[in-house]
């Protein structure tokens, strides 16, 4: 397994996206604070000029700032092409566009299981797919950082379709960390636990209304647990430095895997709980 790896992110290359708000834009700010040379993507126009500006405002050098949407294997390949010759192969891939839905089975809408994988687990392979047979050409320290989810490691109740997209990246993760050691790339996956992104109140629950006044309480409560995003993109960044293979955002995360491995009946336990509170939290709002 190789030991080189990246400690140090100035005038290092790095591609992030979903850089448009949360963890992507902290992760973008924070890079362009350390001097990173910034290549820049996200689907939402607006969002992602204010981070090219304030990563501009910090000094860096935004090489590349362009709109995508990374289920268009087309266009993330080509982008990959114009990026690879324009400025070669980047130093570090922190790959953490994603989008989230959660809901019991039966209300659970195809749309919904497909979205997941589209955007999530598809759009995961296009951007390795762009990007990472160039870093292996140029056999030089890089990182592949790959954001998943607690719904990659736990059976979290309701989250069947986020987690199978979640899971996949695990997967993805577990062998490329092998594939790629041999040419000094390493393998970094991100299991954020609760994070007070956007993402919290654009979250579709299949079968609950948001504008349930219930759901903005549960939504309320999910706050005052999450860290932040500027702390899931510090926590991320210095995982890689130290060279972590599954980097958590918060200890209930770290805690909960390593029930699931060493006491699977507290495991156990706590899932079944979860569920049950979960459902009650729903009563009323479910057909």
């Amino acid at each position: 397994m190789s030991r080189r790896r990246i400690t140090d992110y100035g005038g290092k290359t790095c591609l992030v996206t979903g850089a448009a708000s949360g963890i992507g834009r902290s992760v973008a700010i924070q890079l362009a604070e350390e001097g990173a040379r910034l290549v820049l993507t996200d689907r939402d126009p607006a969002g992602l000029e204010s981070t090219t500006q304030e990563c501009r405002g910090a000094g860096a050098p935004v090489l590349e700032s362009e709109v995508l949407d990374i289920t268009d294997h087309e266009a993330v390949m080509d982008f990959g092409d114009r990026v690879v010759a324009a400025h070669g192969a980047p130093e570090a891939i922190l790959h953490v566009a994603g989008n989230s839905a959660w809901g019991r089975p039966d209300l659970l809408e195809h749309r919904i299981w497909r979205s997941m994988v589209e955007v999530n687990l598809m759009g995961t392979i296009h951007v390795i797919e762009a990007f990472v047979p160039a870093m292996m050409a140029a056999r030089r320290p890089a990182a592949l950082v790959m954001v998943s989810s607690a719904a990659g490691l736990l059976g979290l109740p309701w989250h069947a379709a986020y987690s199978a997209a979640k899971f996949g990246i695990r997967g993805i993760a577990e062998v490329l960390r092998f594939d790629l050691a041999p040419y000094d790339i390493g393998v970094h996956l991100v299991c954020p636990g609760a994070v007070d992104t956007p993402l919290v109140g654009t979250l579709e629950i299949a079968g609950v209304d948001r504008s349930d006044p219930e759901v903005a309480k549960t939504a309320d409560q999910f706050k005052r647990h999450a860290v932040t995003p500027e702390e899931a993109a510090a926590t991320t960044l210095e995982g890689v430095r130290k060279g972590r293979y599954i980097v958590y955002t918060s200890r209930d995360i770290r805690l909960g895997f390593a029930a699931q491995k060493f006491a699977p009946p507290l495991y156990n336990l706590a899932m079944r709980l979860l569920g049950r509170r979960i459902t009650k939290a729903a009563e009323g709002m479910l057909p």
